[in-house]
């Protein structure tokens, strides 16, 4: 009977950890994988997190430079006010993220290119493996999408 009642207590906390995790997948937050849309190499990786006003935010924490280089020192030269020459990584570039339903709204993101904020929102893709992010300036229709891919940083640096 005590054998029983250990291997459901077991199973009862392995279907709450499962569940857990499964909650997770849907949800933005962790490490993105960002691609150029050019090139459909990667650029950088984005850290999303739940800020203490409950919104989403991410900050850069890796960046691969077109060169090949690994240096990770590029400056927002593009940028203007407190961002003007501050390392790229390190840097929140999205804030303000909101659930709406089945997507996230209502944020912000900054292209560290060209220095410029946009508004944006985000919907998971492919079971919680991509992240389609949308920046736009005034309507949502008159934007441009971008796939993030998740990353485990353990396998992916």
């Amino acid at each position: 009977m005590k054998g029983i009642k250990l291997l459901l207590s077991a199973l009862s906390i392995s279907a709450f950890t499962l569940t857990g995790f499964a909650a997770e997948d849907n949800s933005p937050v962790g490490y993105w994988k960002t691609i150029d849309d050019t090139t459909g190499k990667p650029k950088s990786i984005i850290q999303i997190w739940r800020s203490s006003n409950q919104s989403l935010a991410g900050r850069v924490v890796k960046i691969f430079p077109k060169d090949g280089s690994m240096d990770q020192s590029k400056l927002c030269t593009a940028c203007t006010g407190e961002r003007h020459n501050q390392p790229i990584v390190g840097m929140v570039i999205l804030s303000g993220l909101r659930v709406a339903e089945n997507r996230w709204d209502n944020g912000r993101i900054l292209d560290p290119e060209n220095g410029k904020t946009y508004s944006c929102s985000a919907r998971m893709a492919d079971n919680g493996k991509k992240l389609d992010v949308h920046g736009y300036i005034g309507i949502p229709m008159l934007g441009r999408s971008q796939t993030w891919e998740r990353v485990d940083l353990m396998s992916d640096k």
